[in-house]
């Protein structure tokens, strides 16, 4: 079978974390092929935020528990690098575009040896005014929509890939 799509057949979303951190090469790599993710007539729209401080990711962590009323658990499973995917809401396809840069940095992760999951709530948290903090903080101007967390980190136990439901594709020949 060719290689990239043995890759995306055999990546699964990873929720049970060790702590070690990726290395930032590696990190580097994903996220330069999240870049290379296709856009409605090359806008780019999306930016990726690299979160791989611990403080900024735990007050993340809190923010998204909170926005889903489970103060109690780490919606981010203990991975240590989140990597926040926004985009820009004046672009006709952000979110489309945001979407593909969530899956290319998925399947690189997966490529590289790293697991990932695709988080929630990052359209809540960025409407919050510490999201919105966040993103002055690093200068960011516009109006961006928080597409997805894509958390990264070494897996505890690999999950097993649940069958296929049936019906999945009509062939119309």
């Amino acid at each position: 079978m060719n290689q990239a799509i043995e890759n995306m057949i055999s990546r699964r979303s990873v929720r049970n974390y060790k702590e070690d951190m990726v290395p930032k090469n590696i990190i580097d790599e994903i996220i330069k092929a999240g870049t290379y993710a296709p856009t409605g007539m090359n806008s780019q729209s999306p930016i990726i935020l690299a979160i791989t401080n611990k403080e900024v990711r735990n007050k993340l962590s809190k923010l998204n528990a909170k926005i889903m009323q489970r103060e109690d658990i780490d919606p981010f499973y203990g991975a240590p690098v989140v990597l926040v995917v926004l985009a820009d809401k004046t672009k006709p396809t952000a979110i489309y575009d945001g979407a593909l840069v969530m899956g290319n940095l998925m399947n690189a992760a997966n490529s590289l040896g790293v697991s990932s999951c695709w988080i929630h709530r990052a359209k809540e948290e960025f409407e919050t005014e510490e999201g919105k903090e966040i993103l002055k903080s690093l200068g960011i101007k516009g109006e961006y929509e928080g597409i997805g967390h894509c958390i990264l980190g070494y897996s505890l136990k690999k999950p097993e890939a649940a069958l296929r439901k049936e019906n999945y594709v009509y062939y119309i020949e």
